[in-house]
């Protein structure tokens, strides 16, 4: 069995940052390796970071009973980069 080793960089705790969400600013504390990865997701797609989560967001909202962001962006990062 392959022992387990922390992430790059160690484990750090929530980061918060402020976007633009259609026009109305908010903010969100997600760990660094998900800001790293929303940013990989939004320069695969040639999209601002704000309008991915805007994207995100959108849909978030139109389930039956939504999450917070944060939890919607971790959950949405977590199918993409799924093997």
């Amino acid at each position: 069995m392959t022992p387990l080793t922390p992430p790059p960089g160690g484990f750090i705790g929530p980061v918060k940052r402020s976007v633009t969400i259609a026009g109305h600013p908010t903010s969100i504390s997600l760990e660094p390796v998900f800001w790293a990865a929303l940013e990989a997701q939004a320069a695969a797609r040639n999209l601002p970071l704000s309008a991915l989560i805007a994207q995100i967001d959108a849909l978030r909202i139109q389930a039956a009973d939504p999450p917070n962001l944060a939890s919607a962006l971790r959950c949405w990062l977590f199918v993409q980069t799924r093997p």
